[in-house]
């Protein structure tokens, strides 16, 4: 029984919603941050990375940045950007990308559905990377990133949110600088939200598609909060997290493709004949995206081949038989050495959304061999969630991107 419940959001005013809602605040390094907040002085990336409103040696991880965070929050909120709603409501939010849509429910996730996994995971976090986040949230007093949930799809919610986009008006509609289109819709009728709480109440499973450390972070400040207040009654803002829930029918999941930067001792010749004895391998006159699993893209001293793993060495272990598993165990292991593609610095990951040629220029730049992937599946992210079981780093890039700063969930 899953716990999804409105609440009333703080939401930017109409004529400002296309400034202020900011791209997540991981996708960017600091420098890119810094550009987009001096390009953009309303986005709310200043407020989810508070070091891009200070000098370059500002210590990003120091208390004056939490502050700073929740000096420039709490004067949006106050100053005419941000409206608070007067009452709990959901809301609909759809994106649109090349032609593409789709469309969610924003509301508050439990954080005990979190503790007692009926809100599953499939990858590990960090510790540094969770602290930086319950800081902000702690210091800040709200989440202001919403957590990308899915769950498998239910009608009876499909034709509700269905109804309300056909027959209201959105209160946001705008198209961002990436192309992506952004509405949303209030759901306040109490016959609309008690339904949808009854629907997503018979749901076992609900699953983190991408947002691992700001949702483990939010439930890290929920229990803290639960030690300061031990009188509390679970019904308090901090017992829940931000969120955005979508069907998984919905849903696409881009590659996240792989760059090598040495030879480990090794040569290209030795790397050709490892994957020849793994597979078919062929050359390709054009770059490869793989168009079937167990098929993997590669480029080498400027040529494009196309490989397939022998159907020997596949699987039907929701783990083992990833396209990133089987790359990560016969070739990235033994050949190039790399044990751990968390922390070895001799490995990248580039979205899928970078496109191929980003693979050929990072070759021709910094790395010796590019592997463009075959996207994991939605049905291959829950089975790995249903099993308990954790997906290799980087296994899955989401696209469109969800907007911070569109809906702001505080906790007093």
């Amino acid at each position: 029984m899953a716990v999804i419940r409105p609440f009333a959001a703080y939401r930017p005013n109409r004529d400002v919603v296309s400034e202020v809602a900011a791209l997540p605040y991981d996708v960017y390094n600091r420098k890119e941050a810094k550009q987009v907040v001096q390009a953009n002085p309303k986005s709310f990336l200043r407020i989810d990375r508070p070091e891009t409103v200070h000098p370059d040696d500002f210590d990003m991880y120091s208390d004056a940045a939490y502050n700073t965070a929740k000096d420039m929050l709490n004067e949006a909120l106050q100053d005419g950007t941000y409206v608070k709603e007067e009452a709990p409501a959901y809301y609909i939010y759809e994106l649109v990308m090349d032609g593409r849509s789709q469309t969610g429910l924003v509301a508050c996730a439990s954080i005990d559905d979190y503790v007692n996994e009926v809100i599953k995971k499939h990858e590990n976090t960090r510790e540094e990377k969770e602290q930086d986040r319950i800081r902000h949230i702690d210091t800040c007093d709200a989440q202001t990133g919403p957590i990308f949930l899915a769950y498998r799809e239910q009608e009876e919610i499909s034709v509700i949110i269905r109804c309300i986009q056909q027959e209201e008006e959105p209160v946001y509609d705008f198209t961002a600088e990436d192309g992506v289109t952004h509405r949303v819709w209030i759901i306040d009728d109490e016959d609309d939200v008690l339904a949808l709480q009854k629907e997503f109440a018979s749901l076992d499973q609900i699953y983190i598609a991408d947002g691992h450390h700001r949702a483990a972070s939010a439930v890290k400040v929920g229990l803290k909060r639960r030690k300061e207040h031990p009188d509390y009654s679970g019904n308090e803002e901090f017992n829940f997290f931000l969120s955005v829930l979508f069907p998984d029918s919905e849903l696409a999941i881009l590659p996240y493709n792989r760059v090598v930067k040495d030879w480990n001792q090794k040569s290209p010749e030795e790397f050709i004949n490892l994957l020849s004895g793994l597979g078919t391998l062929s050359k390709s006159e054009a770059a490869v995206q793989p168009e079937e699993k167990g098929t993997v893209g590669v480029y080498v001293k400027d040529q494009w081949y196309t490989f397939s793993f022998d159907p020997e060495l596949r699987n039907d272990d929701p783990v083992e038989g990833l396209d990133v598993s089987l790359l990560q165990k016969h070739v990235l292991e033994p050949f190039f050495g790399i044990g751990d593609p968390r922390t070895s610095d001799r490995i990248d990951f580039v979205g899928g959304i970078r496109g191929l040629k980003e693979l050929e220029r990072r070759v021709s730049d910094d790395a010796v061999v590019a592997f463009s992937m075959y996207p994991t599946s939605i049905s291959e992210l829950f089975s790995v969630a249903d099993a308990g079981l954790l997906m290799p780093p980087k296994s899955t890039w989401f696209e469109p991107k969800l907007r911070s700063g569109i809906f702001i969930h505080k906790l007093t």
